[in-house]
């Protein structure tokens, strides 16, 4: 009889007479298996570690996608609160049609390419505002201060500038200005085309109650 080693962890006993035919085969185990390598137990707790870690990185992604999809959800007519470029309220590139903004502070406030057709920003402190192509016809912006204010682009078609400060702001050949009320608004320093400065002086009349300049002095009208 022969005893055939196979592993560390076995051995076959086998027929010495016959070695294909086994006549007794006994499996010996350790009692105890060796605990594994330093190593691969820190490798084990790293990789436990990291699941942690990349689950709650998960979970905190989808709170934040949930919390945006429900911001951005609302309308966004209804989601302005804040005045100010650094305001919450969204008010760049929106439909605010209709949406009453009389009387808030409005500085460097952004409008660029939104709809405010009717718009309501009567008294509303505009200063260094962006109307940049944005769609004011019909708006009302009467008694506005709107030094500074960039209408390049813009459609201020009917709107409303009675009595409003333009004192400085910008203009390009594509801003609209046909039907305008301007009686008593201040066009100190606006740069106009001059089909545009012809189009407002044909209407203009009035003094702006703040400045105390009459309305056609400021165009420069004839």
């Amino acid at each position: 009889m022969a005893i055939l080693s196979v592993s560390t962890t076995a051995t076959i006993i086998c027929s010495k007479s016959n070695p294909q035919k086994s006549i007794s085969a006994r499996l010996y185990l350790p009692k105890q298996l060796k605990s594994p390598p330093p190593q691969i137990l820190l490798h084990k707790r790293l990789e436990s570690q990291a699941d942690i870690i990349t689950d709650a990185l998960a979970k905190a992604g989808l709170a934040a996608l949930l919390s945006t999809s429900l911001f951005f959800s609302v309308d966004p007519a209804l989601a302005y609160r804040g005045g100010g470029p650094y305001g919450i309220g969204v008010t760049r590139g929106q439909d605010l049609s209709g949406k009453d903004f009389s009387g808030k502070d409005l500085i460097k406030q952004d409008f660029k390419t939104s709809i405010l057709r009717q718009a309501n920003f009567k008294g509303a402190k505009l200063l260094g505002a962006s109307f940049f192509d944005a769609d004011l016809t019909g708006a009302d912006l009467s008694d506005a201060d709107l030094r500074g204010a960039d209408f390049s682009l813009a459609n201020v078609t009917k709107a409303n500038l009675t009595n409003a400060n333009l004192e400085g702001a910008s203009v390009t050949g594509n801003t609209s200005f046909k039907g305008t009320v301007i009686t008593g608004a201040d066009f100190t320093d606006v740069q106009l085309r001059e089909d545009q400065r012809e189009l407002l002086c044909n209407s203009a009349d009035g003094v702006n109650p703040t400045t105390g300049n009459p309305t056609r002095e400021t165009l420069l009208c004839p």
